[in-house]
Parts: C-alpha cells; sequence; structure tokens
C-alpha cells in the first residue's frame, strides 16, 4: 500500500527517489509524462485538438513533455504559457521547454488561441501554498472559459493537495495523479473540480516511503494478492467457512438474500441466513443454496462468521443484537439496521466485540458518530472511533475508507459509480462476512473485501453501466478472482 503525503512531502519523496535511483529529474519527469501520455492514448484518438497550458514550475514541465510525446504520436498539440518571459522557470521545466521550441506553436495564455477539443492544465502542481495571486486567479478562469474536455495533470490548479477548494480552481473531467492520490482528491466535496481520477505509477522507489510518516494509505490490486489465502485440492466445505447472515425483516427480504448469494459467490462453504420465522418460505426460494434459522436467540456454535444488519429493521432489535455481540465468540460484520440500532442504543457500543468489522454509509455514520460539517470531520471521527472501540470501520463512498485500531486509514481503489445502486451495501456485507468466515483476519478480510467488492462493481458497471444493479455487482465476483489471478 501506498502512502498518502502531504503536499509539501511530495517534492521531498521526488528528491529521496532520485537520490536512490540515481535517476535526474528530468527522467523521472519523462516517466510521468509517458504514464499520462500511455492513459490519453486509451481514451482520445487524434481528431482531436490539445492545447496544453503550461506553468512554470515542474508541473509545467510535466506538460512540455506530454506535449512533445503526444505530437511524435501523431496529435495536433499548442502550447499555452501561463507565465511571461521575464519569469523564472524551475530546470526541468525550462529543459522540456526547450526540447519543443522547434516543433510545437506556441502561445502566450493572453493571446488569441486555437480551438481544441481537449485542454490539458499543466499550469499549477501539488506544491500550492497560501492564497492565489489576482495573475494566477485570471488564468485558473482563462483555462475554464475553455470548450472542450478538461484534463489536469496531477491535481487541478488551485487546489491544494489536501483539504477542501477554497478559491478558484481549474473544473476538470478528469485529474490524472502521479505515484499516489493526493488528499484532497479524495474529498467528495472536490468532485465538481476533479471529475474522474485515475492515479498511475511513475515508478516511484517504495523504499523511499519508509521515510515519511503517514497515517493515510491507498490500496491498489497489487497489495491485494498475496493477502489472500490458498486451498487445495483436498479442501472441504468447511475450510471455506460456516457463515451466518442475520437481517430480512418483512419487506426487506432482497437485502439478506443478496448478503447471502455474495458471501457464496465469494467463497463460503456454507450459508445460514437468519430471518423472521414469516419470511423463511422467501427466504428458502430466494436463495436455494443456503439455509435459514427462524430463532430469535439462535445457536452460534460452530459458526466461522456473522454479518448483522442487512434489511433487519430497528423495531424490538435491542435485545437480539446485544445477544449477537456478547454470546458471538466468532469475528462480525455490522451493517445497515445493526448500526442503526446502535446508533439509537449508544450503550452498545462497549458491547461490540474487538475487530469487529462495523460498515456504515455517511448518514449511517453520522448516526452512530453525530453529524459532521464535511467528510475531513467524518475521516477524523472513524480514526477516533476505531481506536477507542478496537474495531474497524468501513466508511462507505468512492475510495471507501478502511479505518483500524492502529490509526491507519487506508483508501480503496477499486469501483464505480455505477455502484451507487440499492443493495450494493449488502452485497458488501457478505463479502466481508465470507472472507471472516474462510478465516482471514479481520484486517486482510476488511481489505480484499471491500477491494473485490469494488472491482466486481467496477465489471460489472464496464458491461451494465447506468442499469447495474446489485445482482450484477455479485455475478462478477467470481470474475474478480480471475482478474487478480487468485486460484
Amino acid at each position: 500500500m501506498i502512502k498518502i503525503l502531504s503536499g509539501g512531502e511530495i517534492s521531498a519523496l521526488d528528491k529521496r527517489h532520485l537520490e536512490i535511483s540515481g535517476q535526474e529529474g528530468i527522467e523521472l519527469m519523462e516517466q510521468a509524462a509517458e504514464a499520462f501520455c500511455e492513459w490519453f492514448l486509451a481514451k482520445f484518438d487524434r481528431s482531436n485538438t490539445i492545447n496544453i497550458w503550461c506553468g512554470p514550475g515542474n508541473n509545467g514541465g510535466d506538460g512540455f513533455a506530454v506535449g512533445r510525446i503526444l505530437h511524435e504520436r501523431g496529435y495536433s498539440i499548442s502550447v499555452v504559457e501561463c507565465f511571461d518571459e521575464t519569469d523564472k522557470l524551475s530546470h526541468d521545466c525550462h529543459e522540456n521547454r526547450e526540447r519543443v521550441r522547434a516543433t510545437l506553436p506556441f502561445f502566450h495564455w493572453t493571446d488569441q488561441k486555437p480551438e481544441s477539443s481537449i485542454v490539458i492544465d499543466a499550469y499549477l502542481g501539488v506544491g500550492l501554498k497560501g492564497d492565489l495571486r489576482e495573475g494566477a486567479i485570471q488564468k485558473i478562469k482563462a483555462i475554464n472559459l475553455c470548450e472542450g474536455y478538461k484534463i489536469s495533470i496531477d491535481i487541478p490548479s488551485g487546489l491544494k493537495a489536501e483539504g477542501l477548494s477554497d478559491s478558484v480552481v481549474v473544473i476538470a473531467d478528469f485529474t490524472i495523479s502521479f505515484a499516489q492520490p493526493k488528499l484532497s482528491l479524495l474529498l467528495p466535496e472536490n468532485e465538481f473540480c476533479m471529475g474522474n481520477l485515475a492515479v498511475l505509477d511513475i515508478g516511484i522507489d517504495q523504499r523511499v516511503y519508509t521515510d515519511f510518516e503517514s497515517d493515510f494509505y491507498f490500496l491498489q490490486r497489487s497489495d491485494v494478492k498475496p493477502m489472500h489465502k490458498t486451498f487445495g485440492r483436498f479442501s472441504h466445505k468447511g475450510d471455506f467457512g460456516k457463515v451466518m447472515l442475520v437481517g430480512g425483516g418483512s419487506g426487506k427480504m432482497g437485502a439478506i438474500l443478496l448478503s447471502g448469494a455474495s458471501a457464496l459467490r465469494s467463497g463460503s462453504g456454507l450459508v445460514f441466513l437468519n430471518v423472521n420465522s414469516g419470511e423463511n418460505i422467501i427466504a428458502q426460494l430466494g436463495l436455494r443454496e443456503a439455509m435459514t434459522l427462524t430463532d430469535k436467540f439462535p445457536s452460534l456454535d460452530g459458526l466461522d462468521a456473522i454479518g448483522i444488519g442487512p434489511g433487519w429493521g430497528i423495531l424490538n432489535r435491542d435485545e437480539q443484537l446485544e445477544y449477537f455481540l456478547k454470546k458471538s465468540v466468532c469475528p462480525l460484520v455490522l451493517d445497515a439496521d445493526a448500526l442503526n440500532v446502535i446508533g439509537e442504543n449508544q450503550e452498545l457500543w462497549d458491547s461490540i466485540p474487538s475487530n469487529t468489522i462495523i460498515t456504515p454509509h455517511v448518514k449511517e455514520f453520522d448516526r452512530l458518530a453525530g453529524e459532521s460539517a464535511d467528510q475531513l470531520e467524518r475521516w477524523k471521527k472513524a480514526k477516533e472511533l476505531a481506536i477507542k472501540y478496537s474495531i474497524i470501520i468501513v466508511l462507505k463512498g468512492a475510495n471507501s475508507l478502511i479505518s483500524f485500531p492502529d490509526g491507519r486509514q487506508v483508501f480503496n481503489s477499486s469501483g464505480s459509480q455505477y455502484m451507487a445502486t440499492g443493495g450494493s451495501g449488502d452485497v458488501l456485507t457478505g463479502v466481508l462476512t465470507s472472507f471472516l468466515g474462510q478465516g482471514y483476519s479481520p484486517e486482510k478480510a476488511a481489505l480484499c473485501g471491500v477491494f473485490h467488492h469494488g472491482l466486481a462493481g467496477e465489471l460489472a458497471g464496464k458491461e451494465y453501466g447506468r442499469g447495474t444493479i446489485a445482482r450484477d455487482i455479485i455475478a462478477a465476483i467470481p470474475k474478480t478472482f480471475s482478474e487478480l489471478g487468485i486460484l
């Protein structure tokens, strides 16, 4: 997992990488430009005309390098300089500018510029501090007035690497961040200016991250495979876990059926659905591979994991939830109405076993922890609650945040906007419960479960787009294992 550093630390990170690798700064800039262009080539064909707005710093140097590479690939490129001849350029920016002076048309930002279908924002980077000067504000406004797609290199100009937007900022359709996402790019409040986010590997030596402290991490595809358990050909259903999912009140049986199906698709050997007696037939017919229980206080012997809450309802559930919290000896996942019951009965916090995974969405979290002014405050509260109660909190959303009892907070990199559909969270509950039941530690179950859930959403979204439903996500779960090379 990659540590997420502050804007002030990123230049120090680059410097440390250059010391260890023996590279020159211009070489690292070239790697970043190549990574950007590889992404760009997969998205936009050569019929597009491109204006690249370059600043005097290293972000501008990236822009000059991108312009040269795309020109060599056959694209129509114009460079728009966001500085005057008297301004001092960074060394690497100057070098890359000189490489394209004779081959690309140059325009001052105040000049009449050629029309373009794509604007690449390479004006201000992550080193921005303090308030924007009037000249910078005017340049950003000029970028925003341009027609066509806008793509920001590393970060939209005007946005600081941490925190919420507090000034004029480039309104990008895409933001292509290098090495790691900047913290501000993970805030939903900043979505308006960053558009779709891609994080590209530019070859930073991973050893350099040990020199920097951070509680924020970014979970990537390459991190997930090593966390997985392996099972041999003599494995039996008991080895794959015996789990119970508790929920499915009247009118909400779909939720528990989705959880049960996702647990099975994630590899559980045996799945029990604990439902109200009046819903037993629906449960049996709705998921034939699962078994059902209708006892309000069922035997918990032999279970490897329990997930509680999907479609459960909150009426008269206090005593039942307390039973599961106090009597269970296996790992737990608490979601949906289990969390709402706790929100109304705060004394239940103290009964939650250590390393329990809870999975609130934003509104559920606010019921648990109180209203927050913004997402930054929620992240802080999630960290504090995870530490205080020794639990794992999955705050669901784009780039779901997983908070651990030791203070670490890990952002997920998988997922799709098409997962914003009823039942998606119930699917996650089943996935997490399944991994716990298969013997994964709570930490690995949380990390693997959240990533697989997001990846399944990506795969389903590619096929169904806005028509994606929760069952499509479940159907894609087995494909996530093959995608990651897991047998």
